[in-house]
């Protein structure tokens, strides 16, 4: 299936500054972990078995593969990451580049509906445009509340991708924002990725030019580092 007809919903363009987000590792947060050193975690292809899976990613730019190829994003290598290890995985690039969390509120119902089925897993990465937007936590925290409602309400487990608050914005702030993710994943049961961009940040030549977006290296790091994380959160599923 090519990226066109994975990806129906196109958004223009509003970029997180990378070094806002890279500030969001000052020693006010709390450190991330290093990602794993390999590219992939899979040298080898092994037979693809059991059902098929189905996992929604629903997110902005990091999901939408900003200046790559149309095999380049996050969704279609965790896709191939994910078949290289056996589990015959379809994985839907639901990523508009720009969106805040209030947009991503306004098209989850849109998206759900325009599925064929329910999802095995939706991984919800939104927050990031907010923070570039100095939107309050609370209005962000009130939005990834609605999206994960939806979800619930149609029974499609969950993996948060968390992010984190630069310094800059006072210590309340950043302690209000960098708590929603673990609390929200607590609280719906979800699986939590504590920092998504952790990899990004551990080896900045892994961002593009633009100092925002990952490269195909990048991307490649971002998966090693959150695959695991994604196979544990996919339900047991008969056949």
């Amino acid at each position: 299936m090519d990226k066109t007809s994975r990806r129906p919903w196109t958004g223009a363009l509003v970029a997180s500054s990378m070094a806002v987000l890279l500030a969001g590792c000052d020693t006010q947060a709390p450190a991330p972990e290093a990602p794993p050193q390999a590219e992939a975690p899979l040298a080898d292809d092994l037979p693809v078995m059991g059902p098929p899976r189905t996992i929604l990613a629903f997110g902005d730019s990091l999901f939408a593969g900003y200046q790559l190829a149309e095999d380049e994003g996050y969704p279609e290598r965790l896709e191939g990451v994910l078949r290289r290890s056996g589990i015959d995985a379809t994985v839907i690039d639901a990523g508009v580049s720009g969106d805040t969390t209030a947009a991503g509120r306004q098209r989850i119902a849109f998206v759900l509906d325009n599925l064929q089925a329910m999802p095995d897993l939706a991984i919800v990465e939104l927050g990031g445009n907010d923070l570039l937007r100095g939107i309050q936590p609370a209005q962000t925290r009130d939005n990834l509340v609605a999206i994960l409602d939806e979800l619930k309400a149609r029974g499609v487990p969950v993996m948060l991708m968390g992010m984190r608050a630069p310094p800059n914005y006072g210590p309340q702030y950043q302690a209000d924002f960098d708590g929603l993710y673990p609390a929200l994943a607590e609280q719906y049961d979800a699986a939590l990725v504590p920092f998504f961009m952790a990899p990004l940040v551990e080896d900045p030549s892994l961002v593009q030019a633009d100092r925002i977006h990952p490269t195909a290296q990048g991307v490649e790091a971002m998966v090693a580092a959150t695959v695991d994380t994604v196979v544990e959160a996919l339900p047991e599923k008969a056949g």
